[in-house]
């Protein structure tokens, strides 16, 4: 595609307003000086002067920076074109905005900023997925009514892994699975035995034994891998939150309700990566899956990138790709086509213009809820417990991420993840149960959970479309 051509019609910068300056929102700041087709002049966070350091990290003078918390005090440090810090959105909300980017990873703050955008008039791209994962379609159904977008960006795997499903659907490929890899490699070193993934390093000489995949063998191959590195985390949230909004945009779904998540080298997936029947390890084709990039120091990383396997109907052509380096299963039945990228807020501008210079979602026009992203516990939780979301993940300590098919919030309903992050539990919960929204004593002027509520109404309510 060209870019240039495909934004022609875009003929003023889109203005923006980033919400959260932490490693998204600053990559975005900076990259955004740099953009001819988009301005963001303004950054919110919970301290203003976090905003500042972030716009000074990246560049921007000093003597450009306002600090603004009234309406006021902003509408006039923007038309002075100064670069606005504030500690709150609707301070800025009522400037000549097009869009507002929530990047602050808080469900619940995210929900509030998402409706004040939404309330304002302008289109949102939703970079904290703890957001979309709960209320994504509500959100987009909002904003379809006012004639406004609800977009996820370009940077983030959701965003880049629609592209390529949607791109590959087009072209008439028959998608057997798609993913994504983890944000973390799995890096074996032959000559120490030692397995490092996220800084954190284990003692692994048996994976030298399983460093291929015998044919007719992917299973056990899969189990042993697990096995030899169950002391690194295989299965974490943020994977799954991504897959699920994924499944919203696109009705794929997992193969398992806590997937495969294999460890594996990248010229495996073609392999393991398709059906049983195959000699790979998927009950079902047309599924959703994360895996973690197997490889050695001196090999080139996956990079957090997505992918998709697909049928090789025509096998000459495959073989003729094959023979061009493209990654093409033994037998040529399945071949791999990936994107080894996410570049975060550095690429999400192409996702900021569509949306507010185009009128169009990265995602899906009108995303579903396909998926609920809950947790079951590892441990006792007694009543009372507060289940606090924290580091870096946004993650709750003791309990395992699933991924079930979404239904409206009920008693003995799964709660969504995000929904329960910092909630307190009214009753208790066993070892190995999942916890449900009647579980929960949630403030009842969450905005997440009203919002959570409406689209239960719209789409499980008596006039939900068809699914």
């Amino acid at each position: 595609m060209n870019f240039h051509q495909y934004f022609s019609q875009v003929k003023h910068p889109v203005q923006c307003c980033v919400v959260g300056s932490g490693g998204f929102g600053r990559s975005f700041l900076a990259q955004s000086l740099r953009v001819p087709l988009m301005d963001c002049r303004i950054a919110v966070d919970i301290d203003a002067a976090i905003s500042v350091q972030a716009m000074q990290a990246v560049g921007i003078a000093p003597d450009r920076i306002k600090i603004c918390e009234t309406p006021e005090a902003a509408r006039k440090a923007w038309e002075e074109g100064a670069f606005i810090a504030t500690s709150r959105l609707d301070t800025v909300a009522g400037l000549p905005l097009d869009i507002v980017v929530e990047a602050t990873g808080n469900p619940e703050a995210g929900a509030r900023h998402a409706q004040i955008a939404l309330d304002a008039g302008l289109h949102l791209a939703l970079v904290s997925k703890e957001v979309d994962s709960v209320i994504g379609p509500a959100l987009a159904h909002e904003a379809r009514g006012k004639q406004r977008v609800v977009t996820p960006v370009d940077g983030d795997q959701p965003s880049l892994l629609i592209g390529l499903i949607t791109w590959a659907e087009v072209l008439g490929l028959e998608i057997i699975c798609a993913g994504k890899a983890s944000e973390y490699d799995f890096v074996f070193d032959p000559q120490t035995g030692d397995l490092t993934s996220n800084g954190v390093t284990i003692a692994a000489p048996e994976l030298a034994s399983y460093w291929s995949v015998p044919a007719g063998h992917a299973q056990a191959t899969v189990e042993a891998r697990a096995h030899i590195a169950r002391e690194l985390p295989q299965r974490t949230v943020p994977d799954f939150c991504e897959m699920l909004v994924t499944a919203n945009s696109t009705g794929f779904k997992p193969d398992l309700p806590d997937m495969h998540a294999p460890i594996l080298r990248t010229a495996e997936l073609p392999e393991v990566l398709r059906l049983r029947s195959e000699g790979g390890i998927l009950e079902n084709s047309g599924t959703l899956e994360v895996f973690h990039c197997l490889r050695r120091p001196d090999e080139i990383s996956f990079a957090g990138g997505v992918f998709v396997v697909v049928r090789c109907h025509d096998e000459p052509s495959w073989e003729l790709l094959a023979g061009k380096g493209h990654v093409v299963s033994a037998d040529r039945r399945t071949a791999l086509i990936f994107l080894s990228r996410h570049l975060l807020g550095l690429e999400a501008a192409t996702s900021i213009i569509e949306a507010a210079g185009m009128g169009i979602s990265s995602g899906s026009a009108a995303p579903r809820p396909v998926l609920d992203l809950v947790a079951r516990t590892t441990e006792d939780f007694p009543a009372g417990k507060v289940l606090t979301m924290g580091g870096h993940h946004h993650t709750i300590d003791s309990v395992t991420p699933m991924l079930v098919d979404a239904a409206p919030l009920g008693d003995r309903t799964p709660v969504p993840f995000y929904l329960m992050a910092n909630q307190t539990l009214r009753r208790a919960v066993k070892k190995g149960e999942v916890i449900c929204f009647g579980d929960l004593e949630i403030a009842p002027d969450s905005a997440l959970l009203r919002i959570r509520q409406r689209q239960d109404a719209i789409f499980f309510g008596d006039d939900a479309p068809a699914r």
